[in-house]
């Protein structure tokens, strides 16, 4: 009997690993929740009420293939290994089949379930080309975007992107499927994520919408936050609800000539699919990042100001600067920030306040629906200039501008500022600089520090306390 191991892969479709599990008769599956181990990588209740609501689609789903998913409950990653054996043992599996996770954690779990007795087959399925074949002239992964890119390019433009589809049914449809499991007790992180259309809907509707409606316009409208003009992909593909080659095949059906013209605008969607696969190879080539290491060793040290007063302020939206704020209730309230502000908001605390990325990281990751490792641990280190950075310390996003230039009409930050609502547009931006400190009192916060005051405190701040 086989056995098909659900982890960041919740999904029929595309899935190789399930295809290779039902491709020689009946099998099994399961899904093994952790919730310390949730607790310890800071996964939020928002994404495990989201990871909860795709298990019981794809219970569904595998019910109608024959297929019962069994969801047990375990603290950790090593009880997932002690329970993954004796599930075996009562079953008579003889085979596992899993796709791969590239956190460190992760490779370590399945090295550990690769020395046992039972044949353990892994396949690749979360980045569009293979971790460990991207690599510079001299065989080593590449340390700066641009000629990851490049090089990414050349192979991804020769590959097929064939989704597999949805496996045959084994046996006849199950009628008794298991009982749907609960992994929190949150009810505003469930009503939440009712909010948030299952996978299925998205692949049936709004995946091709995106593409014939949206995608040519990306590149322009992909800054304005007050806009709906990314793809809304990102928490599926965070938990594989959906796959990336699947997307992959869909763009090129799309756009068949993407890959030609890097400065055209319609590859500035495929620009941001780069960007998650170089996060993901970092990882992989580079496990001490999930150790909480900088990319950048000469970084490690900095004596980080780390004000938990600043801090809170920042988590709840009172720095008083509204764009920062209105994003951090954004996040706050609705599991999701959009992702031009998430590096003005990482920006803030890193050089405005001096607060270490790791407080920002684990922050994001408890809030974020589409939190995933790699591109939150990249993103904080881009932010914070510890990261793949030809221009180390010297990018200072002005908050100010940034909401002069992205919600020119304070749509945005009306929508999550209601208290500025009567403040005149040409003011909203830094009403600070427009109105007194006594038509403010009660109604918006002090910022907490002056603009071009911390810019020059973060240059000197890097400057003086970096290790060469």
């Amino acid at each position: 009997m086989n056995l098909m191991w659900f982890r960041n892969d919740l999904r029929v479709h595309d899935n190789l690993a399930l295809t290779q599990a039902m491709s020689n008769g009946p099998c099994k599956a399961i899904f093994m929740s952790t919730s310390a181990q949730w607790e310890k990588h800071d996964v939020g209740a928002i994404k495990i009420a989201f990871i909860e609501a795709h298990i019981n689609e794809l219970s569904d789903s595998l019910a109608q293939l024959g297929v019962r998913l069994d969801v047990i409950e375990t603290e950790d990653f090593n009880g997932q290994i002690s329970t993954l054996s004796s599930y075996c043992q009562e079953h008579s599996i003889n085979q596992i089949f899993a796709n791969s996770e590239p956190e460190l954690n992760e490779v370590n779990r399945d090295r550990k379930v690769q020395q046992g007795d039972i044949s353990f087959n892994l396949y690749e399925s979360d980045v569009i080309v293979a971790k460990g074949t991207v690599r510079a002239l001299h065989g080593e992964m590449f340390k700066v975007f641009t000629p990851f890119k490049k090089a990414w390019l050349r192979q991804a433009s020769v590959q097929q992107y064939v989704p597999y589809a949805r496996p045959n049914a084994v046996e006849i449809p199950l009628l008794n499927q298991a009982p749907q499991p609960s992994f929190t007790n949150n009810q505003q992180a469930k009503d939440i994520v009712k909010k948030w259309p299952l996978a299925s809907q998205v692949r049936e509707q709004q995946l091709a919408r995106f593409f014939e409606d949206k995608h040519d316009a990306y590149h322009d409208v992909r800054d304005f936050p007050a806009q709906k003009g990314t793809s809304g992909l990102s928490a599926y593909l965070a938990i594989g609800a959906i796959s990336v080659n699947e997307v992959m095949a869909q763009l090129l059906q799309h756009s068949p000539l993407i890959f030609n013209d890097m400065k055209a605008n319609a590859f500035a969607w495929l620009n941001e699919l780069v960007w998650r696969d170089f996060y993901r190879h970092l990882q992989y080539h580079f496990p001490q990042l999930a150790k909480g290491e900088c990319f950048q060793p000469r970084y490690q040290h900095l004596p980080w100001h780390n004000n938990q007063d600043n801090f809170d302020a920042w988590c709840t939206g009172n720095t008083g600067y509204p764009l920062v704020d209105a994003a951090m209730r954004q996040l706050n309230a609705t599991g999701w920030m959009h992702n031009r502000l998430r590096m003005v908001v990482a920006s803030f605390l890193t050089k405005h306040l001096l607060i270490d990325w790791h407080w920002g990281e684990r922050y994001f990751m408890q809030q974020l629906i589409d939190g995933d490792y790699s591109a939150n641990n990249g993103g904080w280190q881009w932010a914070a200039s510890t990261g793949c950075d030809a221009q180390p310390y010297f990018r200072v996003f002005n908050p100010i501008r940034q909401s002069e230039r992205f919600d020119p009409d304070g749509e945005f930050i009306r929508m999550y500022l209601p208290e500025l609502e009567n403040v005149p547009l040409k003011s909203l931006h830094f009403p600070h600089k427009y109105l007194n400190e006594q038509q403010l009192s009660g109604v918006y916060c002090k910022p907490l520090v002056d603009h071009k005051t911390a810019r020059l405190r973060a240059l000197a701040f890097y400057k003086d306390n970096v290790r060469q």
